[in-house]
């Protein structure tokens, strides 16, 4: 059975065809990815993603999107963190808060890697460009660059990608403090650009896009990490409440 894994999704303004409207809206990209690495991906929208759902996932990506609230890293709003969605922020902190309890996987994806940070004590920097030592970090605004980011030998994001990795940057938020996560990645201005909890099964969360550079080998270990278990699931062993879900002939 292919392992369940659970993409969060953004409520936005779209177009498309004959069509405006507002949608529950996910990049290709990150199906594909997951589909590929043997995983079943399933959409959860924002405002919705919440502790119900963790019972029902083998794993999770949290998904780029919209900046996160600054309040909930005890910080007044910056005029440049825009488009904030405090229900998609709560639902997501309640879904993470379940999958800790569970030891869900979860990979998340830049707003993915800053919101694994502020639900475990952390802050971010509002506004690079504002931020001394990374005024020059990168694209933002719908550009994208390029940069390196050095992995600390040892950690999950370098067994998995080595020593060094060219990445995407299209982002003008980042981790300022990854709270109780370890920083295993940074770029050469130094900003944390992988972290992770060497405590948990798998929990990895990287301010580039993986899904847009097939960089496949963070979906595998995911999906992989999640078959694990899924299938004690199934048996019964973990006690976490799957078996009736998988009973129902998922």
């Amino acid at each position: 059975m292919r392992p369940v894994i659970g993409i969060t999704a953004s409520t936005v303004r779209a177009s498309w065809g004959a069509w405006t409207d507002q949608v529950s809206l996910l990049p290709d990209a990150y199906v594909t990815a997951v589909r590929g690495a043997g995983g079943r991906a399933v959409l959860l929208p924002a405002g919705d993603a919440g502790s119900e759902l963790a019972g029902l996932l083998d794993g999770l990506v949290l998904a780029g999107g919209a900046d996160v609230g600054p309040a909930r890293y005890g910080q007044p709003q910056s005029e440049h963190t825009v488009a904030v969605d405090a229900g998609q922020d709560e639902s997501e902190l309640e879904l993470l808060r379940s999958a800790a309890a569970r030891d869900l996987p979860v990979l998340g994806v830049c707003r993915g890697m800053q919101l694994l940070a502020v639900a475990n004590g952390g802050r971010l920097h509002q506004h690079l460009p504002g931020a001394t030592g990374h005024e020059t970090h990168g694209a933002w605004n719908g550009e994208w660059s390029e940069h390196r980011v050095e992995l600390a030998t040892g950690s999950l994001a370098h067994r998995l990608i080595g020593d060094e990795v060219v990445v995407n940057s299209g982002h003008h938020q980042g981790v300022a403090d990854a709270g109780t996560l370890t920083v295993s990645g940074r770029s050469p201005d130094g900003l944390a650009e992988a972290i992770e909890d060497p405590d948990r099964s798998f929990l990895l969360g990287v301010q580039w896009h993986p899904e847009m550079i097939a960089m496949t080998e963070l979906f595998d270990a995911l999906v992989s990490a999640s078959a694990a278990g899924a299938a004690v699931h199934e048996r019964g062993d973990g006690g976490l409440g799957r078996g009736s879900v998988t009973g129902q002939g998922r």
